[in-house]
């Protein structure tokens, strides 16, 4: 199913806008309906009255925001660039390492996927099978991503479908894992409250604003609407 997702990606043409606002609406409904939630209930301890996965949450959006700053990856900086070819190459590099690193943390939700189907498994076999089932249905929407945004940041095919196929093998590896040993599920919630804010920034602050500049259109909203719904609709059935 991962590989699916990222099959459709490749296959955009001149539809990238709707691809990206889709994509967009996918990952700002894996934070409010997935991430966020999984990660206040596995770790709700308060740090001066908040949540702990709410404070890594918090820090998972400032330090991509930290590290685009660090690397002029936004648009203010791209004319200063563009007048300096070894900086303008520097800014290459920069935007293709933050493509990688979202790429990455994306294959990082997946083997947490396989992790689930692996803990419920070990609940029963009714309670696995349901898990599995809404991991397949979801792990469309993290190839997706991870394709998308791989090639978005500069990145070449070849990276992009290398990602692809370890964002697939992911979920296998974590399942398997789950034999050996577990993780804390404390360090699990700070995990996922830390990655749902790293998706969230990159949703609202490059994916949305690149999506409508070309083409500021209804019909990219209406796919962002779309990526959300669906994410809603998936993660609603996996509970």
């Amino acid at each position: 199913m991962t590989l699916i997702g990222g099959w459709v990606a490749q296959r955009t043409g001149d539809r990238r806008h709707l691809v990206l606002g889709f994509a967009a609406g996918l990952m700002l409904g894996v934070v409010a309906f997935d991430l966020l939630p999984e990660a206040v209930r596995a770790a709700p301890d308060e740090v001066h009255g908040v949540p702990q996965a709410l404070l890594m949450f918090a820090a998972g959006f400032l330090t991509i925001h930290i590290i685009e700053r660090a690397v002029a990856i936004h648009r203010g900086h791209e004319g200063e660039y563009a007048a300096h070819s070894h900086g303008h190459d520097r800014h290459d590099h920069g935007r293709q390492g933050i493509g990688l690193t979202a790429a990455g943390a994306l294959v990082g939700h997946s083997l947490m996927d396989g992790f689930a189907i692996g803990a419920a498994f070990q609940a029963g076999t009714t309670v696995g099978t349901v898990v599995a089932i809404a991991v397949v249905a979801h792990d469309f929407a993290d190839g997706f991503n991870t394709y998308t945004i791989t090639r978005m940041y500069g990145n070449d095919r070849r990276r992009a479908l290398t990602l692809l196929a370890a964002d697939a093998l992911a979920p296998i590896t974590g399942a398997a894992i789950t034999l050996l040993f577990t993780i804390p599920e404390q360090v699990l919630g700070l995990y996922l409250g830390f990655f749902a804010g790293f998706l969230l920034y990159l949703a609202t602050s490059d994916i949305l604003p690149e999506a409508h500049s070309p083409h500021p259109s209804r019909t990219t909203l209406l796919c962002t609407l779309l990526g959300v719904g669906f994410m809603w609709l998936v993660i609603g059935f996996a509970d």
